[in-house]
């Protein structure tokens, strides 16, 4: 089995996504595809497993721009619209496997999945209708998925607890305020690290781009990348400028090699 792999990120923007829809700021009128952010979200890609970290309303576009076919499990950092909405697509997969498509996530998260898309846990559903098999992981050290282990980091965004999750060298940290010492020393030894910064001004349940660095520091990863970027931080080039040696600002079709040792 494969001791390296790649994370996609697949979108790196807010809810709104960037441009946002009707403004003609200097971030939404951008000419940098850069500055181009559809709603965040992530895939881990490896010879024994392919993985999928939320499934945002533009996860169809996603998996279609960067040419992935695969998902083996699909692992929900918490309930909110733009990470859920895009779930119905992975029927594709689905129907080509002929197995339901396995999903991961806090027993809260599942029961709204299941109130969301109630139709595809109805008794008779639809023919056409997604096969989800849900398992609720609030309490577990990790998942097994065909040998690759997911470990989830419980998180606070804002006072609602979500989780990150952590792949080898990588953990993948969205929609955060705070993180618990506890999950502190899950992130022990990281290479990468992705983390929510917002923008710049004061925000209840996501990080400014202050606390977010101030945050990374503590986590010491060698290499922070920031995602979930409003069309209020600026550009990307601009924003690049300000950030410490080491920290980057990620953007839509970025890829990272992520070990497993």
């Amino acid at each position: 089995m494969g001791q390296f792999g790649e994370m996609i990120f697949m979108g790196t923007g807010t809810s709104q996504g960037v441009p946002v829809i009707g403004c003609s700021c200097d971030v939404c009128t951008s000419k940098d595809p850069k500055d181009q952010r559809t709603r965040s979200s992530v895939h881990f890609s490896f010879e024994q497993a392919s993985i999928q970290i939320d499934t945002g309303p533009d996860f169809r576009n996603q998996m279609l721009r960067e040419k992935l076919a695969d998902v083996d499990a699909v692992f929900f950092t918490h309930e909110h619209q733009d990470h859920i909405a895009g779930l119905d697509d992975v029927r594709p997969m689905i129907f080509r496997t002929k197995k339901p498509m396995p999903l991961y996530g806090q027993e809260r998260v599942i029961n709204r999945i299941k109130k969301a898309f109630h139709y595809a846990f109805e008794e008779n559903p639809y023919p056409g209708a997604p096969k989800l098999d849900t398992t609720a992981i609030d309490d577990v050290s990790f998942v097994d998925i065909n040998g690759l282990h997911v470990v989830p980091i419980p998180i606070f965004h804002g006072k609602l607890p979500i989780l990150g999750y952590r792949i080898g060298d990588t953990a993948y940290i969205t929609d955060v305020k705070s993180v618990p010492d506890s999950s502190l020393k899950l992130l022990h030894g990281l290479k990468t690290l992705v983390f929510d910064a917002l923008h710049d001004y004061p925000h209840q349940s996501h990080c400014t781009l202050d606390e977010a660095i101030e945050w990374a520091k503590i986590i010491d990863a060698k290499e922070t990348y920031f995602i979930h970027l409003s069309h209020h931080m600026g550009t990307h080039a601009a924003t690049e400028q300000r950030l410490p040696e080491g920290m980057f600002v990620a953007h839509d079709g970025l890829r990272l090699k992520v070990s497993l040792d």
